[in-house]
């Protein structure tokens, strides 16, 4: 007998059994292929699922350095003593 189920396709039609798997499939195609041979990219995609959060933090922190106006930049200038010239031996 048949039985009713709940399946995911990724972005190019394939089918898999889970969202996650889905989502991995995806990103190793946007990744395309990394490294000699065998490809990295589902490897490499399943660690960026993995830490997902942690990526999305970091990205947060990146647009916010991004945007910044330049406010929180200290001049060092005036800090820094300048070393003596080299001389050729």
């Amino acid at each position: 007998m048949a039985k009713k189920g709940t399946g995911y396709f990724d972005r190019r039609g394939h089918f898999f059994k889970s969202a996650r798997e889905a989502t991995e499939s995806d990103l190793a195609a946007m990744l395309g292929q990394i490294g000699d041979g065998e490809s990295l990219a589902p490897g490499i995609a399943h660690t960026i699922l993995e830490n997902r959060a942690e990526i999305e933090r970091l990205f947060a922190e990146h647009d916010v350095m991004i945007e910044s106006d330049g406010s929180n930049v200290i001049e060092v200038a005036p800090k820094v003593t300048k070393l003596p010239e080299r001389t050729a031996s």
